[in-house]
């Protein structure tokens, strides 16, 4: 009889945001836990690469990278909070609720005052979350008087005057969404049309078949960009071919720098 092979303990991956991990939080919760993380590091990376201006890549490429387990929710986390992050800057600050550790970690601060204030509020569980929900009435009470100070009723009339109000950045106004039609599948009056069912779109002065939609349109799953009738493609990018001004009958090769 051939002598037992002794068992080997499973290995246990750990990293810097599974090591903070109550044993006690609910299953339900962790995901949710795990995209407020993953929004984080990808918003530092926004905006650090935004202040510094250098090209980090594009929220979709940083997101849809291997250590990424969430993309969906952490996709929308990211976008919906850079929407939002000149309001939950001016809340942060007449709060005064940060210091000390939660001021270092200031992108997962933003993240989580949009969840308790703008998006979902359930399953807010780890210490990061539970610091802030002890504050919520000074969060709430920063908003409301935010929106006296500006004159407006809601949210929705403070996000208008966010982006027309130069007391906000320039860095923290969100770009518009850019989309090329593919000519060969369809001309660009009616792409126009069928994206305002849904949009606001105006077609742009320089580019010929680039169309201008506004910021945090979420075309990922739209008809038009799953057949290739249109194409998610920003402004510079699409302005290359247009400087280049190929001619009939050239042959092009499309390379890459490595530095």
């Amino acid at each position: 009889m051939a002598p037992k092979k002794p068992k080997t303990k499973p290995k246990v991956i750990s990293n810097s945001v599974t090591k903070n991990l109550k044993p006690e939080m609910k299953r339900i919760d962790r995901p949710a836990y795990f995209a407020r993380r993953e929004a984080a590091k990808v918003l530092r990376s926004v905006l650090h690469g935004d202040a510094r201006r250098r090209a980090v890549g594009s929220i979709k490429s940083l997101v849809y990278s291997p250590s990424i387990r969430n993309k969906k929710a952490t996709y929308a986390l990211v976008c919906q909070t850079l929407k939002y992050l000149p309001i939950i800057k001016d809340i942060l600050m007449a709060a005064n609720v940060l210091s000390g550790k939660w001021k270092r970690q200031g992108e997962l601060m933003y993240i989580i005052t949009y969840d308790i204030l703008f998006g979902q509020e359930g399953s807010l569980v780890g210490d990061a979350e539970k610091f802030l929900m002890l504050r919520k009435d000074a969060l709430q009470s920063a908003l409301a008087q935010i929106l006296k100070c500006k004159g407006v009723k809601d949210v929705k009339d403070l996000m208008t005057s966010a982006l027309s109000s130069s007391s906000f950045p320039a860095s923290d106004v969100r770009k518009p969404r850019y989309v090329r039609v593919n000519t060969l599948k369809m001309d660009v009056r009616s792409a126009l049309l069928e994206l305002s069912k849904k949009y606001e779109v105006r077609e742009d002065d320089t580019v010929l078949g680039l169309l201008i939609l506004p910021p945090g349109a979420d075309l990922h799953n739209h008809p038009l960009v799953k057949n290739g009738s249109v194409f998610m493609q920003g402004k510079a990018s699409s302005m290359v071919a247009l400087a280049l001004g190929p001619k009939p009958g050239w042959e092009l090769q499309e390379t890459k720098q490595f530095t």
